[in-house]
């Protein structure tokens, strides 16, 4: 793929050429017709004149009420090399509109289509995105050594692994063989790449995380699964390292309780999740298994939510589910976290760790020695969830991967006999350290917010400032959940093109964005705000404290309580819910 190469614009075409390159094609597009084609040199009209700006790779283009947009990586940083090949971080990206007016527009439009392109941006702009020119991301080792030798020779974006490229849909009109040196395909997830030195010994220690584009959406929009199997925040997770030729790759996923349930937002701080009535459950509970093991082998569903309470419905159905599948090659883990680490005693995780290190060992992990020769495939996966797959899931998903980590490096020689991870400060940090950074970024791309409890990742222990910490993280998650979730579902939607722009939207065609508030909306806060104004202003500011005023004081109190109630009563009235797609919709 082409990684550096030079924009042209102007009133009629877009003009792609790449940089340093002898024989290459280049790229037009016509921005009239939005036709492609890829002569192998520039239109006569741009030979001798400068170009617009240098990019670093084409991420596609997309519909909006004024027309196609095509959107272009601008700024890169690099993050280190796998397998001998450059990974990168996309840092800057700019959207160009093939019409540069948009006075075909009413001026609800205009306003529309600006809400459409600040969705685009700010899903864009959601840390972080990855890619590489030469190297399959989409992909673990263990399946890039699978493919067969024709593989390697076709474009990134034809091989991908389309679970996790989040802009196949923006490169949809780019898919042709002429076009395929430039069709970047980007990730999101988390990548950390380490140069490690242990015992005089040189390594590369990676994290690789990547996010599906199969009911993606955020945290109280989008829970269980769908129809096909799909369900929601479901991530893969591969660790590598890579000593002196050896390559070794250990794969964990996470994934939303598969079944159909919800937690609708309601302002209240623990939304009460059920599970969804009348649905096929477990049709989609075994497409989703089916899909596991055909990617993965042999499961252990780890869960971790609660035995009682809220939770205990979703505990229940997912074993009960797991039991009318009867496969021996599914087996369903419980661990109530909350119930066994209670009152500090994060010791207790070892329970679990020691229940799994069998399974762990019998799965193995995928070692490709230097000369060509494998040594072994990871014939089996732990899939683990907790109710948002994020806090509780990042705490045990890298107690399994330090495990890994201790053997692949027993096994290659770095660490030497009875020594462990725990006896290297500088290894033993830098573990903690990545892994609390890939759970913070999994958290923000699902809840808007850092994972909790990730001082027990960094530090092996609770601490105070911790559970500080976590406060003002749930704080903010309640906050973004509740009334601004919604926008940033619908920016999900529009960018993986689950909603696809109408012709005449706003005109001919309804416009989804054109919602009204019921008069709730609108009247219980004022009533509130009101309220308290008069109730201090009562308590401040009263010119003697007589029974008039005492009663004047009751009164804007009992208003303030009042207003409240209502707002909490008719909670679903005051969320920002998203306008594309209906939850009705993401649930179905």
């Amino acid at each position: 793929i082409y990684d550096d190469m030079n924009f042209y614009s102007s009133p009629d075409k877009f003009v792609v050429e790449p940089n340093g390159q002898e024989k290459a094609s280049i790229l037009v597009i016509d921005r009239i017709t939005q036709a492609i084609s890829v002569p192998l040199s520039k239109p006569e009209e741009f030979t001798n004149v400068s170009p617009h700006r240098r990019i670093c790779g084409i991420l596609g283009a997309i519909k909006l009420l004024a027309g196609h947009y095509l959107i272009v990586a601008t700024h890169r940083v690099f993050v280190g090399v796998i397998n001998g090949q450059a990974i990168w971080r996309l840092a800057g990206f700019e959207i160009y509109p093939y019409i540069p007016s948009s006075t075909h527009l009413s001026e609800i439009q205009k306003a529309q289509n600006d809400s459409y392109l600040h969705m685009i941006r700010r899903t864009l702009s959601t840390p972080n995105y990855y890619f590489s020119y030469t190297y399959d991301l989409t992909h673990t080792l263990q399946r890039l050594n699978g493919m067969p030798p024709e593989f390697l020779h076709i474009g990134l974006m034809e091989r991908a692994d389309v679970r996790f490229v989040w802009n196949g849909f923006l490169l949809k009109q780019f898919h042709r063989v002429d076009c395929r040196k430039f069709n970047l395909p980007i990730i999101l997830g988390f990548v950390s790449i380490n140069q490690v030195n242990v015992n005089g010994n040189s390594f590369t220690w990676s994290l690789i995380t990547r996010r599906s584009v199969h009911r993606a959406g955020t945290r109280l929009f989008c829970r269980g699964i769908d129809q096909n199997g799909n369900v929601a925040n479901y991530v893969e997770t591969e660790q590598i390292v890579e000593y002196l030729g050896d390559k070794v790759s250990f794969v964990q996923t996470r994934g939303s309780i598969p079944l159909f349930w919800r937690q609708t937002p309601n302002l209240r701080y623990k939304p009460v999740p059920e599970i969804i009535p009348d649905m096929d459950h477990m049709a989609a509970f075994m497409r989703h298994m089916d899909s596991q093991l055909l990617h993965y082998g042999r499961q252990v569903l780890v869960n971790l939510i609660d035995h009682r309470g809220a939770e205990e419905t979703l505990e229940k159905a997912y074993s009960n589910a797991v039991g009318l599948l009867e496969n021996t090659a599914v087996r369903y883990e419980a661990f109530d976290f909350h119930a066994e680490c209670r009152k500090m005693r994060w010791d207790r995780l070892n329970i679990l760790i020691d229940r799994l290190a069998h399974e762990q060992d019998e799965f193995a992990v995928f070692h490709l020695r230097r000369d060509g020769t494998l040594l072994s495939s990871q014939d089996g996966i732990f899939r683990t969830n907790c109710i948002d797959c994020l806090d509780r899931t990042n705490v045990v998903q890298s107690m399994l991967a330090k495990r890994s980590l201790a053997q692949t490096l027993m096994r290659l020689g770095i660490l030497q006999k009875g020594q462990t991870i725990e006896n290297c400060y500088a290894l033993e940090m830098l573990f903690k350290n990545v892994w609390a950074d890939n759970a913070d970024l999994v958290s923000t791309q699902y809840s808007g917010t850092g994972a909790l409890k990730t001082d027990f990742t960094r530090t092996g222990k609770r601490t105070k400032m911790g559970l500080v910490k976590d406060g003002i993280n749930s704080l903010t998650r309640y906050y973004k959940n509740n009334f601004n979730d919604g926008t940033r579902q619908d920016g999900i939607d529009l960018l993986l093109g689950n909603y696809v722009i109408q012709d005449g939207e706003g005109i001919s065609v309804p416009s989804p964005l054109n919602t009204q508030r019921g008069w709730k909306y609108l009247t219980f806060p004022s009533v509130l705000m009101f309220a308290v104004a008069m109730f201090f202003a009562s308590s401040v500011f009263p010119h003697e404290y007589n029974t008039e005023n005492l009663l004047f004081l009751l009164f804007w109190g009992a208003m303030v309580g009042v207003s409240t109630t209502g707002i909490f009563k008719y909670g679903k009235e005051f969320v920002d819910w998203p306008k594309l797609l209906p939850p009705i919709k993401l649930e179905a």
